[in-house]
C-alpha cells in the first residue's frame, strides 16, 4: 500500500506541475506595424566582402549591414561545435522524420512546456561575445536585430559589388564561398533560451556561385499561464540550394512572409487547494482499497480452511483404515 500510493503520488503531482496545454488559432485581430527580426550567422567570406540587406514588399530596402555587428572569426571554431546540424537531419547526419518518437507528451516551442517557456522570457537577453580568433581570420559573424516593417520580404547576404549598385568595387569571384553557419534566426522579442528550426544549421557551398534560399512562414504566438503571458513568432521553414550561372547573384536569401493568424498556447493548472483535495482521494482510495483486498483475502482463507476441516483427515475418528472388520 505504501509503495502503490507512492506512485500514486507522485503521478499526480507531476501531472499538476506539468497541467494542461489547450492550442486554438485565430485570425489575429491586433494592428501592428513593426516587426524585429534577430540573426546571428557566420560566413566562410571576409566582412568587408559582404552584403546584407533587406527588401521588403512595401519597397523599402533596409542596408542591414550598417545596423548590425560584425566579427571576424575564424570558421573551425564553430563549424566543429556540439550540436551544429543541417536543416532537417540531426548532429549525426541522420534525417529527422520523427518516427520513433516516444515522448509524446511534450509540447512547447522547443520541446518545452509553457511555465518554462514564459520562465525562460524573463532572462535578460544578450548576445553572446565572439570568441578569440585562433589563427588568421577567414570568416566574418554577422549578429543584432533589426526593426522591420511588418509584411513579406527578402532578407539577404550577397558579395560586395553583386546584387546591388555600389561604389565599393566588384569581388573577385574567386572569393565567393556562401558556407554558413546559423547560429539564431527568429522573429519578434529576442528570447536566446527559444529554440528555433534554423538554430545551428549548417550549410556548404558545393562552389563559388551557389544560391541558398529559405523560405519561411511565420506564425505570431502567445503563451499564457495564468496571469502570465509572453509574446513571440514561430515559424516553419524550407530550404533550397543549387549552383547557379554566373548572370545570377549567389548568396544567402532568407524569403519570409507572415501568416495572419494568431496561435495561442495555454497552460491551465488546478489551484493548490484543489490539488491537496485530489491527494486526499488518492490515499483515501488506496486505503479503501487495500481495506476491501485485506477482507476479502481473510474471507478466502476462512472459507478454503471450512473446507479442509469438514473434508476430514487421517485421525482417530475419520476412518479405520489399517484395522480388521
Amino acid at each position: 500500500m505504501a509503495v502503490v500510493s507512492l506512485f500514486l503520488i507522485w503521478a499526480e503531482i507531476t501531472r499538476w506541475w506539468r497541467g494542461s496545454e489547450l492550442h486554438t488559432f485565430a485570425v489575429e485581430k491586433g494592428i501592428s506595424h513593426d516587426m524585429q527580426i534577430n540573426l546571428d550567422v557566420v560566413m566562410l567570406m571576409k566582412c568587408g566582402d559582404l552584403h546584407v540587406n533587406v527588401q521588403d514588399a512595401s519597397g523599402d530596402l533596409i542596408l542591414a549591414g550598417t545596423k548590425l555587428n560584425k566579427d571576424e572569426t575564424s570558421w573551425t571554431q564553430w563549424v566543429n561545435q556540439k550540436g551544429v546540424h543541417r536543416l532537417g537531419r540531426d548532429s549525426d547526419g541522420r534525417v529527422v522524420t520523427g518516427a520513433g518518437w516516444q515522448d509524446l507528451d511534450e509540447e512547447g516551442f522547443g520541446e518545452e512546456h509553457v511555465h518554462d517557456i514564459v520562465a525562460l522570457g524573463k532572462k535578460r537577453s544578450k548576445w553572446a561575445k565572439t570568441p578569440r580568433v585562433k589563427g588568421p581570420p577567414d570568416s566574418c559573424r554577422i549578429y543584432g536585430s533589426l526593426e522591420l516593417n511588418k509584411v513579406q520580404g527578402d532578407f539577404h547576404i550577397t558579395a560586395r559589388g553583386h546584387g546591388y549598385r555600389g561604389g565599393e568595387g566588384h569581388l573577385d569571384h574567386d572569393s565567393f564561398n556562401f558556407s554558413h553557419i546559423i547560429s539564431e534566426l527568429s522573429f519578434g522579442p529576442y528570447y536566446p533560451s527559444l529554440v528555433n528550426p534554423l538554430d545551428r544549421t549548417i550549410n556548404i557551398a558545393e562552389d563559388h556561385f551557389h544560391k541558398f534560399q529559405y523560405y519561411v512562414s511565420v506564425v505570431p504566438t502567445r503563451y499564457s499561464i495564468g496571469s502570465r503571458s509572453m509574446f513571440t513568432n514561430q515559424y516553419a521553414v524550407t530550404e533550397q540550394s543549387k549552383s547557379v550561372s554566373e548572370f545570377s547573384v549567389p548568396g544567402v536569401f532568407v524569403k519570409y512572409d507572415i501568416e495572419p493568424i494568431l496561435l495561442s498556447v495555454n497552460e491551465d493548472r488546478d489551484g493548490f487547494f484543489r490539488f491537496v483535495f485530489k491527494l486526499i482521494n488518492v490515499l483515501s482510495g488506496v486505503l479503501v482499497a487495500g481495506h476491501w483486498g485485506f477482507t476479502l483475502s481473510e474471507w478466502f482463507r476462512e472459507v478454503l480452511g471450512k473446507r479442509r476441516r469438514i473434508s476430514g483427515g487421517d485421525g482417530f475418528l475419520g476412518t479405520k483404515h489399517g484395522y480388521d472388520s
